[in-house]
């Protein structure tokens, strides 16, 4: 029991632009590191996060977010609310997880915009070893589509566009691994699973992840 009064337990609500921007990677890697427990949501108002761990620790943790967040994210808001210890289950886990989104019924997130081709997706673009050579929708969690994409909110892939395509193995295992620039990125996908364009012609089709030139 000595282990678990010296823990603390903490919800935090952000608001702003948060979703879209590979904020839930973000705090989860940032929770594993600090070895902070608990779990991280999209809901319809935000980014909601519930950690556990020494007060010190969350108090580095909150303050981090903010100053580490995501390039493309626009926080507005942060509040943190101190639970009871009873919130706290013994043993306490040592895991951190990213968890389904949660709908809210009229609240309201803002989305970002669709975002440029970042230089990691450009030079894989062009690479004949890359298995996203000449891939027209290549995208990872920090450039690719948002706005035009999305049907709902909170924001998750089958809420999406991309919702009828699912992601082959390579591109699962990528979405999976924190370690990877397109961990829990929405739209990720490949030529073997993802949209394809093309154009028809009296005589012929165009296929333009063949076509493509630098």
């Amino acid at each position: 029991m000595e282990e678990l009064q010296m823990l603390s337990a903490r919800h935090i609500h952000i608001t702003g632009v948060v979703q879209g921007v590979g904020f839930r990677p973000f705090v989860y890697n940032l929770a594993t590191r600090l070895g902070v427990s608990g779990w991280v949501l999209n809901s319809s108002s935000g980014v909601e996060i519930e950690a556990v761990g020494p007060a010190a620790v969350l108090d580095e943790f909150a303050e981090r977010l903010r100053s580490e967040a995501p390039p493309l994210a626009r926080i507005e808001y942060i509040t943190v609310t101190d639970l009871p210890p009873s919130s706290i289950q013994y043993p306490a886990s040592s895991t951190f997880v990213i968890r389904h989104s949660e709908a809210q019924p009229g609240e309201f997130q803002p989305i970002s915009p669709d975002i440029a081709i970042c230089d990691d997706c450009l030079r894989e673009l062009f690479d004949p070893n890359d298995r996203r050579y000449r891939y027209p929708f290549i995208n990872c969690t920090n450039c690719g589509p948002r706005f035009t994409i999305m049907q709902d909110i909170p924001y998750d892939r089958s809420k999406t566009t991309m919702a009828p395509f699912k992601m082959c193995p390579d591109c699962q295992a990528e979405y999976d691994d924190p370690t990877d620039r397109r961990f829990h990125a929405q739209p990720n996908a490949c030529s073997v699973c993802g949209p394809r364009i093309w154009l028809h012609a009296s005589r012929f089709t165009f296929h333009v992840e063949s076509e493509v030139e630098s």
